[in-house]
């Protein structure tokens, strides 16, 4: 499931709404298309916590929203990367990084803070 982001939301530094918590499927990403910038994806896990990263795997560039949830970890669907959602580190032996934005969920409702997200290219 794709969303975008456009527009003057894009240097709001506040938190913004994105979807109801049920709304991402459980283990598993809704992608957020965001306007001159990188794809976010937002991970729902088996306890319902939220995580958002730049949906762009630190190896080879995997899209990370179409890998396997497992507790707090994301595995891409390249070349089986696997990688922290709370903090975009790969898990050892590999090296690298992606970014990640604040998530928080309130009142079943999924909430980002924009003002995380990245510039293109800085990822």
């Amino acid at each position: 499931m794709h969303d975008d982001i456009r527009g003057d939301t894009l240097v709001d530094p506040r938190w913004q709404r994105i979807c109801r918590l049920d709304e991402i499927p459980r283990l598993g990403a809704r992608v957020l298309d965001v306007a001159g910038g990188d794809d976010i994806a937002v991970f729902r896990t088996a306890d319902d916590k939220v995580f958002a990263l730049v949906d762009r795997c630190p190896h080879k560039g995997g899209p990370l929203s179409q890998g396997l949830v497992a507790g707090d970890r994301v595995t891409c669907p390249l070349h089986a990367w696997t990688i922290g959602l709370g903090d975009g580190r790969a898990c050892e032996p590999d090296v690298g990084c992606t970014p990640t934005l604040r998530a928080r969920l309130e009142a079943g409702e999924v909430w980002l803070a924009l003002a995380d997200l990245p510039r293109r290219g800085a990822a």
